[in-house]
């Protein structure tokens, strides 16, 4: 599967410690990642990462490109609700993207936990069937 990993920069700690905890699920799978947060992951765990631009740069709206063309199937996007961030718009826009295609969205550890342990048991194989069928 293609994960996104995406952390606004108060949050890029708690995706790092997040990826290193399940780090052996995630090497099992194709990540994506605006720019920081892929080389903090990569420093980390040394998991392959292809690395967009950061999120201001236009690295949400890569990432959501590959949504808008069937080709990310979960996001993990670790936001910061407390700060404001310049690039809102871009970050709404993913969002959106996240529900127009049925993507799984994890904007917290809570959340994550549980998409990441649903990825592990093989609760989102049906995001293969719907890339089969160009869906």
């Amino acid at each position: 599967m293609n994960i996104a990993l995406i952390a606004h920069d108060k949050k890029k700690d708690d995706l790092v410690s997040f990826v290193t905890a399940y780090q052996d699920i995630f090497s099992k799978h194709n990540l994506f990642a605006t720019g920081t947060t892929g080389l903090r992951i990569y420093e980390a765990t040394g998991l392959s990462i292809e690395r967009f631009q950061s999120g201001p740069l236009g690295g949400d709206q890569e990432i959501g490109a590959m949504i808008a063309k069937n080709k990310m199937d979960m996001v993990f996007f670790f936001r910061d609700p407390l700060t404001a961030q310049p690039h809102e718009p871009d970050v709404s826009a993913l969002v959106r993207l996240c529900d127009v295609y049925s993507i799984p969205l994890a904007t917290n550890m809570g959340t994550a936990e549980i998409l990441i342990k649903g990825l592990e048991r093989g609760d989102l194989e049906w995001r293969k069937i719907v890339k089969e069928n160009g869906e």
